[in-house]
């Protein structure tokens, strides 16, 4: 059985519960003191992942390290109608795209949520205000794609590139980026959130309907 190294408030660790949720990927989770006890710089997850980060999924003889990698692995070999990762290299080159665009979302909404929860030092001003830059962006560019007709962030479905981006935007409120001023970043969250599947996290919950 998969094997995630995990922490329960982490949302580079909640993308991948969430899809292999959707999936229906059965997993087991080793839970990570990640705060306060800072367990993933400890010697013995050191021998894990050197660079000290969650999350870190083991499948068999396999053992990788990167959220958007793993979600490319989890994609690429349980979802056999590869709905979520497209056989395909125009699909895969934009969801890529997608995949970069997740980790500056982790560098800016997701430091400010670390500033404010959890009392990481930053130039929090700095930090939001890229979070904010970049926020615009994904607005006008999920407005853009309403327009014609495509309601997610790479292709004409959810991808992967969806699950990537949205924990730290859906959490952005914890690090007092509010969204209030991205309509289509909104209606996108919800769409998400009622996925077939959808499993939500201490600030991300499902529908209720």
């Amino acid at each position: 059985m998969i094997k995630l190294y995990n922490y329960e408030l982490s949302g580079n660790c909640y993308k991948l519960r969430l899809l292999m949720n959707i999936l229906n990927v059965p997993y087991e989770t080793v839970a990570i003191d990640f705060y306060p006890g800072r367990e993933h710089k400890s010697k013995r997850f050191l021998e894990i992942n050197p660079f000290g980060q969650l999350p870190v999924l083991e499948d068999g003889e396999l053992r990788l390290r990167d959220a958007q990698a793993i979600l490319v692995y989890l994609a690429a070999k349980y979802d056999a109608e590869r709905t979520w990762y497209p056989n395909d290299p125009a699909a895969m080159g934009k969801i890529a795209m997608w995949l970069s665009v997740a980790d500056d979302i982790t560098r800016t909404a997701s430091a400010a949520r670390l500033h404010d929860a959890l009392g990481y030092v930053m130039d929090i001003d700095k930090t939001r205000a890229d979070a904010h830059a970049l926020f615009r962006i994904i607005d006008e560019h999920l407005a853009d794609m309403e327009v014609i007709g495509q309601q997610w962030l790479a292709l004409d479905r959810p991808t992967i590139a969806d699950i990537a981006c949205f924990p730290y935007i859906a959490m952005s409120h914890e690090g007092d980026i509010m969204r209030d001023d991205y309509p289509a970043i909104r209606r996108w969250i919800e769409r998400i959130r009622r996925l077939p599947g959808f499993v939500g996290m201490s600030g991300i919950f499902a529908p209720t309907i």
